[in-house]
């Protein structure tokens, strides 16, 4: 005899069933949007990220005892006014200096076009460049926006390596609030994109 659950249990289920949903969608984005650094070694800028990471960017850079900055950077492909540049790498350098940054400061490595897995093609590229030009791999702070913050640190990971540690600074987006993602159609596309993309880099992607 089949028994179904009373009306009061259906109540309780739903109840139950919408505070973990609202439980899961208030935490969300700071599931995502991860802050964990390890100071000295290398911090590192991803060079598509806009121009407003390079303030905080900087100030972490200078507090906490790392060795070398740099900003990661695939091929200009379009815009006649940026291809003098070459790299997205050179243009946040130039746009740092031209903001008054310090020259010489940042360190651009540029990467070279890939179709898919970009960010664990520029942290290959990264720690290419540090080893050819004697820096430290052991210590690694990545540097992006938002919820991109997790997968890049995990795809950081597996292309340095486990004798290394890698952390990471998220910058808070602009294009939304992160306090109440679900209100704009930006913070949707963004989180449910980036789940997605971060259960792919976690359960299914292999390196190379």
């Amino acid at each position: 005899m089949l028994i179904l659950p009373t009306w009061r249990a259906w109540m309780v289920m739903l109840v139950v069933a919408g505070l973990a949903g609202t439980l899961v969608v208030r935490c969300a984005y700071g599931f995502l949007a991860l802050t964990e650094v390890v100071p000295g070694g290398v911090l590192v800028v991803e060079g598509w990220a806009p121009d407003y990471v390079l303030e905080p960017a900087e100030g972490e850079f200078r507090r906490g005892g790392y060795v070398l900055w740099c900003v990661t950077g695939a091929p200009v492909e379009k815009g006649a006014v940026l291809t003098e540049y070459g790299d997205y790498a050179a243009l946040t350098v130039a746009a740092f200096e031209k903001a008054g940054g310090e020259k010489g400061l940042l360190q651009p490595v540029p990467w070279p076009t890939v179709q898919r897995d970009r960010t664990y093609a520029s942290a290959l590229a990264l720690k290419a460049w540090l080893i050819e030009h004697g820096g430290p791999v052991d210590r690694v702070t990545v540097v992006t926006t938002g919820v991109h913050a997790r997968r890049s640190r995990l795809l950081y990971a597996k292309a340095f390596g486990p004798g290394s540690r890698v952390g990471v600074l998220s910058v808070p987006e602009y294009s939304f609030d992160a306090e109440r993602w679900w209100t704009s159609s930006a913070g949707v596309r963004s989180v449910v994109d980036e789940y997605v993309a971060y259960a792919y880099a976690r359960c299914l992607f292999r390196g190379r």
